[in-house]
């Protein structure tokens, strides 16, 4: 018995010192070929070490954080412990990523919204599209158009796979507000929301993907090619013509299966081809292409990447934030831009959003149009550079905002001066 007591105690050790090891020499020399998590995370840079870092403590948490992120198998694991959480207790271990009945993936923000949970109240929806009609008149009186486009929410198309406890309780939505608002005021939209519910049974191909929080890439064809004959027929125009003669059927990918991507689990799940047209677009000498800013959320992703060839100048406000594309190849955001002049050098101005975001629509958009159209406050340059100096001169005066400054900019990796020239500015811009 002591001669075999030896053997497993030995084997016991090896096993033990391999669990320890390997991780420590996959780190080091990345021997295992093992793909990248995937979904939008803070990722930890590594540091070089200094006294400063050192005693303030900075150096210390960015290192543990660093190492949480990068020892050996560590993507490896953290998908077996997903696939784990999914199979067994149906949950996905992804920011605000709801499982629904027989596998649908929903964010939490579409069921809230679609649930009325989020509701900013008619008022609200009311003074909002009222502004929004101004800004519409006044840029039709400049020979410019806008358009709204309501595009599909998850939550609405598919109800019968939503959890029972982000069930309706048949409370008013800001899509609903929205909607009526636009027919109210004879705004200029397009709803996709209503025209994919209503078409849901009809649809040749897949309107919604069960894995995706878009619309399905088939959805997404129908829907600019429908955006494109709207600004048509609202500037009285021939644009390029998008069309397709080809289908190809594939599994899905890409945005048709971003929320599983984003779970990032050891396993594909189980799924059905979908319906990728084969996009093209006749450019006719004869064709007009106007200049547009599509100021939305993540909907628009999809088409920006041909929109190009049926706009002359096709820019991304993404969230009225970040600006796409950019030549300097640095990032750029919306408050380094002369707000006047985009607004003068473009035809169409469309604002894109989802049931999910609609409590923010416009994002910043809406107000500054309309201060813009109203009161010319973006008319006199000096003016408002003098508010911002007003500005950051009373923010560098108070202690406490100056601590928010310096947290906010350590997050941002960005300068001190930058951060404090940025909330200048937005001060400035909404001191009202």
């Amino acid at each position: 018995m002591k001669s075999l007591k030896k053997p497993s105690k030995t084997i016991i050790f090896a096993a033990m010192m391999a669990i320890l090891i390997i991780p420590f020499l996959q780190n080091l020399f990345d021997f295992i070929d093992i793909a990248p998590l995937k979904g939008s995370f803070e990722k930890a840079e590594k540091k070089e070490i200094s006294l400063s870092g050192w005693f303030s403590d900075d150096y210390q948490q960015n290192q543990e954080k660093y190492i949480n992120q990068n020892f050996g198998f560590r993507n490896l694991f953290v998908r077996l412990n997903n696939q784990i959480a999914f199979d067994l207790f149906n949950v996905a271990k992804a920011n605000q990523v709801i499982v629904g009945k027989d596998n649908y993936l929903y964010e939490k923000n579409y069921l809230l919204a679609s649930s009325g949970i989020d509701f900013i109240g008619a008022d609200s929806v009311k003074h909002r599209m009222q502004r929004l009609k101004f800004i519409q008149d006044e840029l039709q009186k400049r020979n410019k158009t806008l358009l709204v486009v309501f595009t599909a929410g998850k939550a609405s198309f598919y109800p019968e796979y939503i959890p029972k406890e982000y069930a309706t309780n048949n409370r008013p939505t800001n899509y609903e507000c929205h909607i009526k608002a636009c027919k109210e005021q004879n705004i200029n939209f397009i709803d996709f929301n209503d025209y994919f519910i209503k078409h849901k049974e009809t649809s040749q191909y897949p309107l919604y993907p069960q894995y995706g929080i878009h619309w399905s890439y088939y959805g997404m064809c129908l829907a600019v090619d429908s955006i494109v004959h709207r600004i048509e027929g609202l500037r009285n125009i021939n644009m390029p013509e998008i069309y397709w003669d080809s289908i190809k059927m594939d599994l899905p990918r890409e945005g048709d299966y971003d929320i599983a991507d984003g779970m990032n689990l050891l396993f594909k799940l189980k799924r059905e081809k979908m319906a990728y047209p084969i996009i093209k677009i006749k450019d006719e000498t004869s064709a007009t292409k106007p200049s547009a800013i599509v100021i939305g959320d993540s909907f628009y992703w999809q088409m920006y990447n041909f929109t190009p060839r049926v706009f002359s100048d096709n820019h991304f406000w993404y969230y009225y934030r970040d600006v796409y594309p950019n030549s300097s190849g640095k990032s750029v955001i919306v408050d380094d831009l002369n707000f006047e002049n985009e607004m003068e050098q473009h035809d169409v101005f469309i604002l894109m959003s989802t049931e999910a975001n609609l409590s923010k629509f416009g994002w910043g958009f809406i107000d500054d149009a309309y201060k813009l159209f109203k009161y010319g406050e973006n008319q006199n340059p000096e003016a408002f550079k003098a508010k911002v100096e007003e500005v950051r001169k009373y923010i560098k005066s108070d202690k406490k905002w100056m601590e928010i400054i310096i947290e906010k900019a350590r997050k941002q990796n960005i300068s001190v001066d930058s951060m404090l020239m940025k909330d200048a500015i937005w001060v400035a811009k909404n001191k009202n």
